[in-house]
């Protein structure tokens, strides 16, 4: 198994990071393994891969580019750069990263990758650029539109994963966070079941950047900064969750009912906010009513109140769509 060797100062100062190129990156694997988890992975497949199909099929160098940047052991280190977590990262600054790779990086990172020698259409100094102008196209058409909604989700995933933190620790944040990884004990984590030399992290930048599809990497950098990509808690959910019943909706408002929907399982005030795209004087307003009757009640865990539904909550939420 792959397994990092981290000191108390590494988990000290590693921190959570949102990251345009990371949900870029993911959503480019998406498309090149389609498989979908939930109903609103499937309708971004559905709508997003026949273009994307498309613009491989009339560029094969590039078709064969994607599908020599990752197996199923390793990515290419030039695709997948590692965030230095000094400020908060932005898909251009990171994609220019990437575009100024040298040829010779490229074509090492692709021997490794593909586990043999370059076919003929590879042997060319284009492929970063080349690698660059395909995320930035798919930036563009499939991720932006929907940014805000995925920034959401992922933050309210960030939220979650800090109150786990604060209840308890790091192993409760690890396990499970990417399939195979979780705490070993004696400040060692499992990264993946691979059969990988141990990496020591002592005095190292650790980030975790969680995104929407389900796809998760790890990278390291020459200067000391490791990330692991993983897939966070309800990705999409949105587009996923059922719907608030349209009873429920008028009888407490729409805003109300979608709050109350969420709290199936306990959640933050910041949580919510940041699930359901409301101000947080909104969400506040919306749980104090719920408090007032009946339908919510609350709790403390370290520094965050929980809010989770009632017995009264569970049964007007489920009640049927023909109720009112």
């Amino acid at each position: 198994m792959g397994w990092w060797q981290v000191s108390a100062d590494t988990l000290a100062g590693s921190r959570f990071l949102v990251s345009p190129l990371a949900e870029t990156t993911a959503s480019l694997f998406a498309l090149t393994a389609p498989s979908a988890r939930h109903p609103g992975e499937r309708a971004w497949l559905d709508a997003h891969l026949p273009a994307f199909r498309a613009k491989l099929a009339a560029d094969p160098v590039t078709a064969q580019l994607v599908r020599a940047v990752r197996s199923p052991r390793w990515t290419a280190d030039f695709l997948v750069p590692t965030p230095t977590g000094d400020s908060q990262p932005d898909f251009h600054e990171e994609l220019a990263e990437i575009r100024a790779t040298s040829a010779a990086t490229v074509h090492a990172d692709l021997v490794e990758t593909i586990g043999g020698p370059l076919p003929a259409a590879l042997l060319r100094d284009d492929l970063s650029d080349r690698t660059a102008d395909l995320l930035d196209w798919l930036w563009q058409r499939a991720v932006l539109p929907d940014w805000p909604r995925r920034r959401r989700v992922i933050e309210a995933d960030i939220i979650a994963r800090t109150g786990q933190l604060s209840r308890g620790g790091w192993a409760a944040v690890l396990d499970g966070m990417r399939p195979g990884m979780r705490w070993l004990g004696e400040s060692r984590i499992q990264i993946n079941a691979h059969d990988y030399p141990p990496r020591d992290l002592s005095g190292a930048r650790l980030l975790f950047l969680p995104v929407t599809p389900s796809q998760c990497w790890v990278s390291w950098d020459d200067h000391g900064h490791y990330a692991a990509v993983y897939s966070c808690t309800g990705a999409l959910a949105e587009a996923g969750r059922a719907a608030v019943p349209e009873a429920l909706g008028r009888l407490i408002g729409p805003a109300r009912a979608g709050v109350l929907v969420l709290l199936d399982t306990p959640k933050s005030t910041s949580h919510l906010v940041a699930l359901t795209g409301q101000g947080l004087g909104s969400v506040g307003r919306h749980l104090k009513v719920l408090l007032d009757a009946g339908l919510v009640a609350r709790r403390r865990s370290g520094r965050s109140v929980l809010y989770y539904r009632t017995t009264a909550g569970d049964v007007l939420s489920a009640a049927p769509a023909g109720v009112g």
